[in-house]
C-alpha cells in the first residue's frame, strides 16, 4: 500500500474538512435536494439538478479525504532528528546565490502546498533537490526560468 506523508498540521486539517462535510455540507445539500424535489416536475428543476450535482462533489470529497487519511503516514516535524539534514517535514531558510534573496520553505505532503505560506510539495522541484542536502550545501533547482542555486542557510525541525 502506498502511504501519502502528511505533517500533523495536514492531517488535522484534512480531518477538520472532512467533519465539516459530513457534519454541515453533507446536510445542507440534502435539504436542499428536499426543497427542490418539493417544487414539482424534476426534469426541469435546476435548483434540483445543481443540488444533485453539488451533492456528487461533496461525496466524493469525502471519500478521497478518508483514502488520503487511511494512507496516511503522519510525521510531526518536532519530534524529528535528522542530523541537520533536509527531510519531509522539515523547515529551510535558503539564499539565492544570484540575487541572494532569502527565503523560507517548509516541506510538506501535497495537499498541504501553499507557496504563500512557504509550504511547498514534497513533490515539487525544489523540494526535490533539496532533500537530503544540510546547512551550507548548495541545491541546484531546475525552474522553469532555468537553473537556480540555492545555498542552504539553515534547516530546523518544528
Amino acid at each position: 500500500m502506498v502511504t501519502i506523508p502528511l505533517t500533523k498540521r495536514g492531517a488535522e486539517k484534512l480531518k477538520e474538512e472532512l467533519a465539516r462535510l459530513k457534519n454541515v455540507e453533507r446536510h445542507a445539500v440534502i435539504q436542499a435536494i428536499a426543497e427542490a424535489r418539493a417544487q414539482g416536475d424534476l426534469s426541469e428543476n435546476a435548483e434540483y439538478e445543481a443540488a444533485k450535482d453539488k451533492q456528487g462533489f461533496i461525496e466524493g470529497r469525502i471519500l478521497e479525504i478518508e483514502g488520503k487519511l487511511a494512507a496516511a503516514q503522519i510525521i510531526d516535524p518536532s519530534t524529528l532528528d535528522a542530523g541537520g539534514r533536509v527531510v519531509f517535514g522539515s523547515t529551510v531558510d535558503l539564499e539565492d546565490e544570484d540575487s541572494g534573496q532569502k527565503v523560507t520553505y517548509q516541506i510538506v505532503g501535497d495537499d498541504e502546498a501553499d507557496l504563500k505560506q512557504g509550504l511547498i510539495s514534497i513533490s515539487s522541484p525544489i523540494a526535490r533537490a533539496l532533500i537530503g542536502k544540510e546547512g551550507g550545501d548548495v541545491a541546484e533547482v531546475q525552474a522553469p526560468g532555468g537553473v537556480r542555486h540555492y545555498e542552504i542557510v539553515d534547516v530546523r525541525y518544528r
